[in-house]
């Protein structure tokens, strides 16, 4: 397999690992009185976000050269395209549970770290299998196609984060109040500590997360096994991913068929490791950014035109089972749900 190879110092690891903590502290304190995010101050930080996720690509430009930078961007731009498939799932979540406004942010921030860190732990695992092993390549390749296929085909697929096996699992383990109390994950009951349905929340968004790192993560290190550029194209992507869930979560149903633009890049992604260890060898980055851009923008623009004149504020009063709301704190303020389900599960049900 030809590689992108460059040796990164341990003081470069250190910066971006410490620039992307100043990050995640900045937002941290901008939202900690748990205010309700509207649209203005979603874009507002999402185009913070891109910007600086786009500003990398620079910086790498400038030190590694075209290479580096293309190829960076190729994995933030599939990155970022797949990250638009998490929202869905995001938003069924949040509407299942009812989750107030107010809260969903910081139910995203701690998903977003957990998010970080099983991405490093995947990125650095399956870097080193491509690497030691050449037939994993075969093994991830046919994994992204069959990934591809079945989001293509399974647009209609229901998500019950209830049944997720980590959350019953949790809640076997974990004595569980089924009400919301503030923006609590814990609280103490006669010395007890219990978890709050917040925290069963946090626990359905890392468990869905999880299935979609694998994928993810799969789709970058078919471009680049160079784990410092897929490190760096992941976290720069998901960093902005709370920001883009307040953006689109209202406007998700207009976005009918881009599940068929991401199964085409996860499908392109597992041929295109497939042929890394053919004779065809590795496709060019120029040929890959090109098929990344015209299907995120095609799939799109089709949703959009297929769409125009709808409203994509929908909302569904789908409750959890279990869950007795309090009045102050649980009342109708959740997000909007798309009508289109979600195309990635989080895991099969039990």
């Amino acid at each position: 397999m030809n590689e992108l190879s460059f040796a990164v110092p341990l003081w470069g690891w250190a910066a971006v690992t410490a620039g992307i903590g100043v990050m995640l502290a900045v937002d941290l304190i901008a939202h900690r009185d748990n205010h309700v995010i509207g649209f203005r101050e979603a874009a507002w930080w999402s185009a913070l976000w891109i910007a600086i996720g786009l500003g990398f690509g620079l910086i790498l430009f400038a030190w590694q050269g075209g290479e580096a930078s293309s190829t960076y961007y190729a994995g933030y731009l599939i990155e970022k395209a797949l990250s638009i498939d998490n929202v869905f799932v995001f938003a069924l979540v949040f509407s299942f549970f009812a989750v107030p406004d107010a809260y969903q942010h910081k139910v995203l921030f701690w998903g977003v770290i957990g998010a970080l860190a099983a991405r490093l732990v995947f990125i650095f695992i399956g870097a080193e299998l491509l690497q030691v092993f050449f037939w994993t390549a075969y093994l991830f390749g046919a994994f992204l196609i069959w990934t591809g296929w079945k989001m293509a085909v399974s647009k209609d697929e229901e998500v019950h984060p209830d049944r997720n096996p980590v959350v019953r699992l949790v809640k076997k383990l974990i004595p569980t109040d089924p009400r919301f109390h503030g923006d609590k994950f814990f609280i103490r009951v006669s010395g007890k500590r219990i978890a709050t349905l917040l925290f069963v929340v946090l626990i359905a968004i890392e468990a869905t997360d999880l299935v979609f790192a694998v994928d993810s993560v799969a789709a970058v290190l078919a471009i680049t096994t160079n784990t410092f550029i897929v490190w760096t194209a992941n976290a720069f992507a998901v960093l902005g991913l709370r920001s883009l869930y307040f953006c689109l979560a209202g406007l998700l149903r207009r976005f009918r068929y881009l599940h068929y633009g991401l199964a085409v890049l996860l499908a392109f992604a597992g041929v295109k490791l497939i042929l890394s260890e053919t004779p065809v060898g590795k496709l060019p980055i120029p040929l890959t950014l090109g098929v990344i851009v015209v299907t995120i923008t095609v799939s799109i623009a089709w949703s959009l035109i297929a769409t125009r004149g709808q409203n994509g504020d929908t909302r569904t009063d789908t409750d959890h089972p279990d869950r007795t709301a309090e009045p102050a704190q649980a009342t109708d303020s959740r997000p909007a749900t798309p009508s289109t389900t979600p195309h990635r599960t989080e895991g099969p049900p039990s």
